[in-house]
């Protein structure tokens, strides 16, 4: 009896820690509310209606409601017993699925036109263009002079904002026939939801399985999901995600060729740096997997796999940091030039504990807690599952406060940080497993709330 109290103290105390926790991220999402508020209505000068997030004050149900309600419920009822007994290939195919349910359901909270075939047609959207890449190559070679507002012809928000591999997705889509507003949502969606696949399996063979069964339910019902149906940056979030998996998977050798699987992993981190400026930083997680592996066996082939995409648009007439430092310039002629950096600095997080949900806020606090334990361990490789899961956790956390504190990244985070949040989900897997419900609860509850409360569409 006397061993059995400590014990339970200690969970006692560590229970009431991440009640805490959370109860911290309220705090700071209340404050950025309250105080977001008060300073646009006093001098407009956050360039959004409903700070902390871009979103505005509209009330409404839709044909999607029903669908999100039931499949909150059973995912929250069933999802933990189900992915605790699943094969495994069984719950890869049941996360996919679900997952892809979930953020389609929530997308059509707005509305098919509105909230689906709609979404990525805008003035602001790669849409908007597609008809002046008819000669690739040619566009290419003059991207760069239309970033900058006051150019003549200059583009869109989303397409200045990004490199060129963005758009041409949906080019290349356009070209196989499958174009419009509805295909570039399904795209999204569907590919975007396999983040999931790519997060479970690498947990799976950096941590152990366990503890991926446990991070499930969290990762098919994300908060997130409010804004990557639909966004191009939830199909960022999985290219970078399987950029990961592959490498974890070549890394831990847990693949039949582990040098395939390294350029395949090099080659979609490549794209994904031609996706988004910003996701260089998935480095940090990248570096993470090979610390945790104790191996740099798949260094060369991954690196040799991630110059071929930087190699190709060089040739073709593009060059990354010329445009990246004229986004830079247009940036500042926007909104980010306006938008007070001690205000959006912090803000930003209480968007991301929106988007990541309460649950991954007190899984992060045990990831910090068990980090200086996982630090000791590595060198002798003793390192326990929950600690390797703990690194790469904070991996993604370095990477997340990494991108807030460049300037670069003020307001709409809830949305453009998708491939960072994403791995702050399986931190839920180190909560208790009997608590497990209660915290989809804690986050899927704000979710819905946004969703049906606030219009979140560009």
């Amino acid at each position: 009896m006397r061993t059995a109290e400590p014990r339970n103290d200690d969970r006692r105390r560590a229970h009431r820690h991440d009640l805490i926790a959370a109860g911290a991220g309220v705090v700071l999402v209340t404050a950025a509310i309250l105080i977001g508020h008060a300073i646009q209505n006093r001098t407009g000068s956050l360039r959004a209606q409903w700070p902390p997030l871009l979103a505005s004050w509209d009330p409404h149900l839709g044909p999607g409601t029903p669908a999100a309600l039931t499949m909150a419920v059973l995912v929250i009822a069933y999802g933990p017993p189900l992915a605790a007994r699943l094969p495994w290939r069984g719950l890869l195919a049941a996360a996919w699925a679900g997952s892809t349910v979930w953020v389609f359901s929530m997308a059509l909270i707005d509305g098919w036109y509105r909230g689906v075939a709609k979404r990525l047609t805008t003035k602001h959207e790669y849409l908007r263009v597609i008809d002046r890449f008819d000669d690739i190559p040619a566009t290419l070679r003059d991207f760069t002079n239309h970033i900058v507002i006051g150019e003549p012809g200059n583009w869109p928000a989303h397409v200045a904002g990004h490199p060129p591999g963005a758009t041409l997705t949906f080019v290349w889509l356009d070209r196989i026939g499958l174009g419009g507003g509805a295909w570039a949502a399904v795209w999204c969606v569907v590919v975007g939801s396999s983040a999931v696949l790519a997060a479970l399996i690498t947990v799976r063979v950096l941590a152990d399985e366990q503890l991926a069964r446990r991070a499930a339910p969290f990762l098919v019902l994300a908060p997130a999901a409010v804004w990557a149906g639909v966004s191009a940056d939830g199909y960022f979030a999985a290219v970078a995600a399987w950029s990961v998996a592959l490498l974890a998977l070549a890394a831990t050798r847990r693949v039949r060729l582990p040098a395939v699987a390294a350029v395949g992993g090099g080659l979609l981190f490549g794209w994904t740096c031609y996706l988004s400026y910003g996701l260089g930083l998935m480095a940090a997680v990248l570096l993470v997997v090979l610390v945790l592996a104790r191996t740099a066996r798949p260094v060369v082939p991954f690196l040799l796999g991630a110059l071929v995409v930087p190699a190709a648009f060089t040739l073709a007439g593009f060059n990354w940091w010329t445009a990246y430092h004229l986004l830079v310039e247009r940036y500042y002629q926007g909104a980010g030039g306006v938008r007070p950096y001690a205000y959006w600095v912090w803000a930003n997080l209480a968007c991301a504990v929106l988007a990541a949900g309460l649950a991954a806020v007190a899984g992060v606090r045990r990831s910090a807690s068990d980090a200086p334990g996982a630090v000791r361990t590595l060198r002798t490789g003793t390192t326990a599952p929950a600690q390797r899961l703990a690194l790469l956790v904070l991996a993604a956390l370095v990477a997340l406060l990494a991108a807030d504190l460049s300037g670069m990244s003020k307001a709409e985070t809830e949305r453009i940080w998708q491939p960072f949040l994403l791995w702050l989900l399986p931190a839920a897997a180190l909560l208790p497993a009997r608590t497990a419900r209660y915290w989809l609860v804690a986050s899927v509850v704000p979710a819905l709330l946004i969703n049906h409360l606030l219009w979140t569409g560009w």
